[in-house]
């Protein structure tokens, strides 16, 4: 089963980026041997300022046809990190081809979005920088493709 972020905003060269790189290269090795991935990112924009409604539709543009669609919002299922990779295995298992998950821009998402989507996840009742929840979900796939695979980098 293929992982796909898109997200709004373009992540330039810094620790996010760096973060982010090293975690999706992680789970790819990780998940190859399992069936899951690779992990892709695809970053979108809106150059034309139409707000968080362009901003959805573009994300919804980048979504793959038949893709389960996951949106990550703070008034989402907050799982554990094992419950994750559950729901991970249950999808893989379920003939999921793909799992996109959608980060939104600095001012949110619109609400309508979440009325397409199969899932959403919440990273608690805070609110993250968009730049740095991307950098938690790629660590949260890795972690995810470990346990699933048993390796040690998960410690309960």
């Amino acid at each position: 089963m293929r992982l796909k972020i898109c997200a709004v905003g373009r992540l330039r060269a810094g620790p996010e980026r760096a973060l982010c790189d090293d975690y999706r290269q992680r789970c790819d090795r990780t998940g190859r041997a399992l069936g899951l991935g690779p992990l892709t990112i695809t970053e979108v924009e809106d150059r034309k300022g139409g707000g968080i409604a362009a901003e959805a539709a573009l994300l919804s543009n980048a979504v793959p046809k038949g893709a389960l669609v996951c949106l990550l919002d703070e008034r989402g299922s907050a799982l554990s990190s094992t419950a994750l990779a559950d729901r991970l295995a249950h999808w893989c298992d379920a003939g999921r081809p793909e799992v996109a998950f959608l980060i939104g821009g600095a001012d949110g998402l619109d609400p309508e979005l979440g009325n397409s989507t199969d899932f959403a996840l919440s990273f608690g009742s805070m609110v993250w920088p968009h730049m740095l929840a991307r950098a938690m979900l790629t660590e949260q796939l890795y972690r995810a493709a470990s346990i699933l695979s048993g390796g040690p980098y998960h410690r309960e």
